[in-house]
């Protein structure tokens, strides 16, 4: 048995990145089988180890990652991506990335089909129509070209496929509340900021650990009193900023407080597109509008473009209520293939 599985079946002492190290080894190598791999990732799954085996596990990845393309970091660009998990809702990170960059914030949203959820965000876009990049070089033309673009696998460590295929035919699925979990790590893209909602379902002490320690981007957790893994007009909301509690935010205090889950059902698969749509033109109901307002203000703030949230909020709000978000999510999927298809960092 392989030492990484040891003592994450012990848990006397954290995983060390040395030993991580020789996991990824053998795993690259062929020497591990398929059962220690399952047995590592239930491991995982089933009680999410320290926080310091998590930043080992993560240092051990990023310094096997091939050198991204030379470029300077993508200043005032957010990332957007949650932990999942919590009250079914329909994709509002999503369309709060639309909202945010039809505002004029640079937008990367990263994100993974569905897990725990019936229609994750890259499902989402794929019935839209929108295109995942494919490298640094594509992501950073979209951005120019739209202001907003959705990173492919290319910006998750090539270990984490080699994982998959070496349990197979068994589902990464299964191991969904570990990847939902530590996935907002695990993306490599040269952004400013990250804004990150965190559900019920995610630990949210040890994400907060991690934050703390990461590098080359400034971090937000948002959490609220529901659970849901995002920023709610009905919810005492959180905002955590490294070693720093941001702000709390209550109901009323930037959007009227009213509504409830009931405003926020996800929409049956196959009517998906045009629910999103009337989403984003303001069309499904108050709540659905303030909702996504909120999450898109959460980017505004957190790109350095406004301080104020009232003001973060307003334009978010009239990026809505003109059609702008709207007509942005029919351009990007109208827009034709990028013209970089060579991958980097994968």
């Amino acid at each position: 048995m392989h030492d990484a599985l040891t003592g994450l079946l012990e848990q006397r002492a954290p995983v060390g990145r040395e030993t991580w190290r020789s996991w990824w080894d053998q795993l690259g190598d062929g020497s591990l089988d398929k059962a220690e791999a399952l047995a590592l990732l239930a491991a995982l799954t089933s009680r999410l180890p320290d926080h310091e085996t998590l930043r080992h596990l993560l240092d051990s990845l990023a310094e096997r990652r091939p050198a991204a393309p030379a470029t300077t970091s993508w200043e005032g660009t957010v990332n957007v991506v949650g932990t999942g998990g919590g009250p079914r809702t329909f994709n509002i990170s999503t369309a709060s990335a639309f909202v945010a960059a039809a505002a004029g914030v640079k937008v990367v949203k990263t994100g993974s089909r569905a897990y725990t959820s019936s229609l994750g965000s890259v499902d989402l876009l794929e019935r839209l129509g929108v295109r995942l990049t494919s490298s640094h070089t594509q992501t950073e033309d979209t951005l120019a070209a739209h202001g907003i673009a959705f990173a492919g696998p290319f910006v998750y460590p090539a270990q984490l496929t080699r994982l998959a295929r070496t349990v197979a035919p068994y589902s990464m699925k299964t191991f969904g509340r570990f990847l939902n979990a530590l996935g907002p790590f695990l993306a490599d893209l040269p952004v400013a900021a990250q804004v990150t909602g965190v559900s019920a379902a995610a630990p949210l002490d040890t994400l907060r650990r991690l934050a703390e320690t990461a590098t080359g981007r400034r971090i937000w957790l948002t959490s609220n009193d529901t659970g849901a893994d995002e920023l709610l007009p009905f919810a005492t909301n959180t905002i955590h900023a490294g070693h720093a509690l941001t702000r709390i935010i209550r109901p009323g205090e930037l959007t009227p407080g009213d509504g409830s889950f009931a405003d926020l059902r996800p929409a049956d698969p196959d009517t998906a597109v045009a629910h999103f749509l009337s989403v984003l033109s303001g069309e499904a109901g108050r709540v659905a509008t303030r909702t996504v307002c909120l999450g898109a203000a959460a980017l505004i703030v957190a790109s350095g473009s406004r301080r104020d949230w009232l003001s973060a909020v307003s334009v978010a709000e009239e990026a809505v209520r003109t059609g702008a978000a709207h007509d942005l999510a029919r351009r990007l999927a109208a827009a034709p293939a990028p013209r970089t298809l060579a991958v980097s960092g994968a």
